[in-house]
């Protein structure tokens, strides 16, 4: 086993002993288990990234573990949710610099982690294709299949009035052709994000005519 894999399972065990130690996550285990499942789908989409446009796999696959780590601090307020990116960067920092991944890279990963919610970091860095791929492998999985389940048991779909369900697929569909238009780090993260979300697309379309067709023969 080389040191490319040992720095790769340092992090996860980090990562698992962090989530292990969350009050929350010990109260909503289902929570912590997506939470989990979530970083590693996007430490494979990283891997991904990074092996076709040549970037360093073993550093982007880190902070595709790495990069929701802060949810095992607690949030503060409504939209503390918002900070988590770069509680993350703080919390995983110390880490990462017990790591032979040197500065620079250290500073790079913790950038992209810090600013893959908002774009904000609140420290200064430089948004390299490097730092955006850690964005973009978090929307890579974001947008993939398993979130259409996700968000429409979010918003209990099931038990919708059917006026509500035909307005909230509506939305989606206009937030769906609005996020196809976005930029991407680069161009592989660009086409795994549209796949996903011609996917969706196609499933919310789809849902849609089902929906307009569930009250009267017109």
């Amino acid at each position: 086993m080389g040191v490319h894999m040992t720095n790769i399972r340092k992090t996860e065990e980090f990562l698992r002993e962090q989530f292990a130690g969350c009050a929350y996550f010990k109260e909503h285990p289902a929570d912590g288990e997506y939470r989990l499942q979530h970083s590693y789908r996007v430490a494979h989409a990283a891997r991904e990234i990074a092996r076709r446009e040549g970037m360093d796999e073993e550093a982007l696959v880190i902070g595709g573990l790495l990069h929701d780590v802060g949810y095992s601090l607690p949030f503060e307020g409504e939209r503390g949710w918002e900070e988590h990116g770069r509680m993350s960067a703080r919390l995983a920092r110390p880490f990462l610099e017990q790591l032979d991944l040197g500065l620079e890279r250290v500073q790079e990963i913790c950038y992209g982690i810090a600013i893959h919610v908002d774009g904000e970091a609140d420290f200064c860095g430089e948004k390299t294709a490097f730092a955006l791929s850690i964005g973009d492998a978090d929307d890579v999985d974001r947008f993939d299949a398993y979130r259409i389940y996700d968000a429409m048991e979010y918003v209990d779909f099931r038990n919708l009035k059917i006026e509500d369900k035909r307005k909230w697929l509506r939305e989606k569909l206009d937030w769906i052709n609005w996020r196809l238009g976005e930029k991407s780090g680069t161009e592989t993260a660009r086409q795994m994000i549209a796949e996903g979300l011609l996917y969706q697309r196609q499933y919310y379309e789809k849902v849609l005519k089902q929906m307009e067709h569930s009250e009267a023969i017109i």
